[in-house]
């Protein structure tokens, strides 16, 4: 019995690896095993015999199974170790270094100016940039006579030969999707309008396509008072300053009725751009309460309901915040400029955390 035990504990001991064990295990304890056909013999044994080899043979049998857990634990342990040492890393070397890819400015900042306006209750509405004419011009009440109705002014899709219909547009601003969102939803509406539009003009504050965003609320006592106060709220989001100061001057919109375009109080000193002091005054966008004209080609009530609606450019406005000199260096594709102004996939803008990072 002591020879049987020395000899499969010098065996496990020996296994190199979990194959050989096995295999030890089978010819030790298995049912053909060595142990347990001697097991099997304690039948023809006497009472006596049985007394004392029974014992043995059970305690020589979970010492071989100890034995063959333990011996399987360590070559497991050593495979970690090997495998860990082979695949070592050195935890302080630095990390992966920054995308080069980078945020154009202009998607920036409509992701801030979106993040404002959601704070304030306005959702996002999108529209074609391909329009008909008629919501490009007809309900939002422009006249046929109005230069934006001109070749100089507007990008006309061409016409197939004998097609006496009114062609379509690349959209010059992005009201046609107010008139959408109006007959799609009805009132009480809120919302933003930001996309791509074009038009015929080209120097170093303009290019043919260019960047707009347009914001609508209507309901039945919305006044000027409201305007004036979503407007302040966002330039101070935006321009991330405490105090500004606006102001409105009388125009003309066929869309709005009263019109206003709306100037900032700002200070040009030393070629810095500050805003909300400073004794200058500098143009920021148009808006004005809806024309009723345009309420009833939307499909609301003008009798029932009012509402406000303004306008801006994002790019302009990036120039602004960003110092960004020259509108055309927007869609140059050059990777140097974009990579000195764009910014990190991580810089998402919110109003809780900072919207320029």
């Amino acid at each position: 019995m002591d020879d049987l035990r020395q000899k499969y504990l010098d065996a496990i001991a020996a296994a190199a690896d979990e194959a050989a064990l096995e295999e030890l295990r089978v010819t030790a304890v298995g049912k053909k095993g060595e142990i347990s056909l001697k097991m099997r013999e304690l039948g023809k044994m006497t009472p006596e015999e049985r007394q004392v080899m029974g014992p043995r043979l059970n305690a020589l049998k979970d010492e071989i199974n100890s034995a063959l857990s333990a011996r399987k634990a360590a070559l497991a342990d050593a495979a970690l170790n090997e495998r860990l040492r082979a695949e070592w890393l050195d935890v302080t070397l630095p990390g992966r270094p920054r995308p080069r890819g980078t945020i154009h400015p202009v998607s920036q900042v409509t992701e801030e100016i979106t993040a404002i306006f959601a704070d304030m209750g306005f959702a996002v509405a999108e529209g074609p940039q391909i329009e008909s004419d008629w919501f490009n011009f007809d309900a939002l009440n422009i006249p046929p006579e109005h230069p934006a109705r001109q070749e100089h002014d507007t990008f006309f899709m061409a016409r197939a030969d004998g097609d006496d219909r009114p062609p379509h547009v690349l959209r010059t601003h992005t009201s046609p999707v107010q008139i959408r969102a109006m007959q799609a939803q009805g009132a009480p509406i809120r919302v933003i309008a930001p996309g791509r539009v074009y038009r015929c003009d080209y120097d170093q504050t303009h290019t043919p396509m260019f960047h707009q965003v347009e914001g609508l609320a209507i309901d039945r006592d919305i006044s000027m008072a409201n305007l004036k106060w979503v407007l302040e709220e966002f330039c101070r989001a935006f321009f991330e300053v405490d105090g500004v100061e606006l102001r409105f001057r009388a125009s003309h919109f066929p869309f709005t009725e009263p019109s206003a375009e709306v100037d900032i109080r700002c200070s040009w000193t030393g070629g810095t751009l500050k805003i909300g002091e400073g004794d200058d005054w500098m143009e920021i966008l148009g808006s004005g309460m809806v024309h009723p004209k345009v309420l009833a080609a939307g499909g609301i009530d003008p009798e029932e309901w009012q509402g406000f609606a303004f306008g801006m450019g994002i790019d302009r406005l990036a120039m602004l915040k960003y110092g960004i000199p020259d509108l055309r260096a927007f869609f140059d594709s050059d990777l140097r400029w974009l990579r000195h102004y764009g910014f990190s996939a991580l810089d998402r803008p919110t109003l809780h955390g900072g919207l320029s990072g």
